[in-house]
């Protein structure tokens, strides 16, 4: 109800500012062969993702799992995102892998929750590029204080999780046996029981941080992701004809990544098209070409990734009323 209450909000706020007629007019005259190219460039991102998966998720032995069963999850937990509440697909991925390969629900989860710090930072770091830049609006405010400065807070935010990760990583025993202890000095047998199998998956799903080539790898292919994604926003801006120099697309995907992290409607409805606002009204573009830029971009990528998902849980059997149960807090 609080993400529905969010979204409709900003939905509010959005039309509030736009001309129905001029969005229309705005998306009508669109070039479609670059909007086609930027739908390509942004579906090429699962993959990649896929890949990046591949060198963090490893079997007891260390050894590499195969990429078609990664290449499910993650599109089903992408469409899980796109279709269920509560952002259930990252609940969904992880139920996923463990259904389909020798891996513990927990351990999967972790490898997750590092993806998302790695984003973050990577995010963060490419939103320094934009905002460094000499077309950067100097005059870009939020909540009263600049972009530089919020961006900056964040980056250390994230990169101190990131650190006590890599410390859990290589001394995993003392925080397990401190979680333990606690665990069963606040929670039932059984819960506690839960806890502590739950914290173990979790730690091996940190392992790729003890792997200085696997760390390496697991970066260098965030970057390849995130710049492909910021390049599908700035072919976008083309073909929505918006003068904005191209490291824009790297402040609007970094805004974007943020602001979906709050509570909102299955896909982001609302989020998406009012950090797409607030970014393009820094560069000067009209309030109603930046929606029908923002809702459309929304759209036509959001198609692919949806029925590439469901035809994951075609083939591997699966219902989504399966996924929306695994993701319930009861579940494992």
């Amino acid at each position: 109800m609080i993400g529905l209450a969010i979204s409709a909000a900003l939905l509010v706020w959005v039309l509030y500012r736009i001309d129905p007629r001029k969005v229309w007019d705005y998306a009508q005259h669109a070039n479609v062969w670059l909007l086609l190219l930027a739908v390509v460039v942004a579906t090429v991102t699962f993959p990649v993702r896929a890949i990046r998966w591949r060198l963090m998720l490893r079997d007891a032995d260390g050894r590499p799992f195969p990429l078609l069963p990664l290449w499910h999850a993650t599109t089903i937990g992408f469409m899980a995102n796109n279709l269920l509440p509560a952002r259930a697909g990252e609940v969904a991925r992880a139920y996923v892998a463990s259904r389909q390969l020798p891996v513990r629900f927990t351990t999967a989860l972790g490898t997750i929750g590092v993806e998302r710090v790695f984003d973050a930072l990577v995010m963060l770091g490419l939103m320094a590029v934009a905002i460094a830049a000499p077309s950067f609006p100097a005059h870009a405010i939020v909540g009263g204080r600049s972009l530089s400065a919020i961006a900056a807070s964040t980056a250390v935010l994230f990169g101190v999780l990131l650190g006590l990760a890599l410390v859990i990583a290589n001394r995993p025993g003392p925080w397990l046996l401190l979680i333990e202890r606690i665990s069963r000095r606040v929670l039932s047998v059984r819960a506690a029981d839960r806890v502590v199998q739950a914290s173990d998956g979790i730690v091996e799903g940190l392992a790729v941080l003890k792997s200085p080539a696997r760390f390496a790898g697991v970066v260098l292919w965030s970057l390849v992701l995130w710049i492909k994604n910021g390049a599908a926003f700035a072919i976008c801006f083309r073909a929505f004809g918006l003068h904005v120099p191209l490291e824009a697309a790297l402040l609007l995907q970094g805004i974007i990544g943020f602001g979906v992290a709050i509570p909102s409607t299955p896909a982001y409805g609302g989020v998406f098209e009012a950090a797409t606002l607030l970014t393009l009204q820094l560069y000067g573009v009209d309030s109603s070409q930046a929606i029908a830029y923002a809702l459309t971009y929304h759209l036509t990528t959001f198609i692919p990734i949806t029925l590439l998902g469901l035809w994951s849980l075609s083939r591997l059997h699966l219902r989504l009323g399966e996924l929306s149960t695994a993701a319930r807090p009861t579940g494992e």
